[in-house]
């Protein structure tokens, strides 16, 4: 009796554990029936490296070449007037012991009066270039976007990114990198707008 007590207990167990987990298995999310979510995918962000955009962009090496000259003639300028200044200086010096105390007084308000002009002239110049510096950079970006913007409604990038060693981005994959694309667009847009300007 205690023996078939003992079986009838073991069948019980044993049909309560198989009750259980059929019902806690229906109940579970069943992953592998459920479908994969699709995935989308999504549009490509490349980068454009900075440093080699200003080495082969011709419109920057031009605009370059171009405000280098004349930060050039500016500092020919300035020094070729402070030496002229200087001579006369050094003429006032000269003829100081001849002079009356009023042609003293004169000549020395007028070399500083120079002096002066050389400073306020020296001033404008710069700001000037700095000026013409900013109105470049600003033709440079805009012909960049300009560029990106148009050829975007072909390669539908989500982002293109400036890289730059030192740069906010630590890493960028080369497979991501459509620097020589994009400069070459450049290039030949650059190109034909020069060959339009020579006609």
């Amino acid at each position: 009796m205690k023996n078939v007590s003992l079986a009838i207990n073991a069948v019980l167990a044993i049909a309560v554990a198989v009750l259980y987990y059929l019902h806690f298995k229906s109940q579970q999310p069943a992953e592998d029936t459920k479908a994969a979510p699709k995935v989308v995918e999504g549009r490509k962000i490349v980068y454009v490296n900075i440093d080699s955009l200003a080495t082969n962009y011709d419109y920057f090496k031009d605009t370059r070449k171009v405000l280098e000259s004349k930060q050039f003639q500016l500092e020919n300028d300035i020094q070729n007037r402070g030496r002229n200044l200087q001579n006369k200086l050094a003429f006032f010096q000269q003829r100081a012991q001849t002079m009356t105390m009023e042609q003293g007084r004169a000549a020395q308000a007028q070399l500083q009066k120079e002096e002066q002009d050389l400073m306020a002239y020296r001033e404008r110049a710069a700001q000037g270039l700095a000026v013409e510096k900013a109105k470049k950079d600003d033709e440079l970006y805009n012909q960049i976007f300009d560029y990106l913007k148009k050829v975007n409604a072909q390669n539908k990038y989500e982002m293109v990114l400036g890289y730059q060693k030192g740069g906010n981005i630590l890493f960028a994959d080369g497979g991501s990198d459509a620097t020589k694309r994009v400069i070459d667009g450049l290039n030949k847009e650059y190109a034909a707008k020069q060959t339009a300007t020579k006609k």
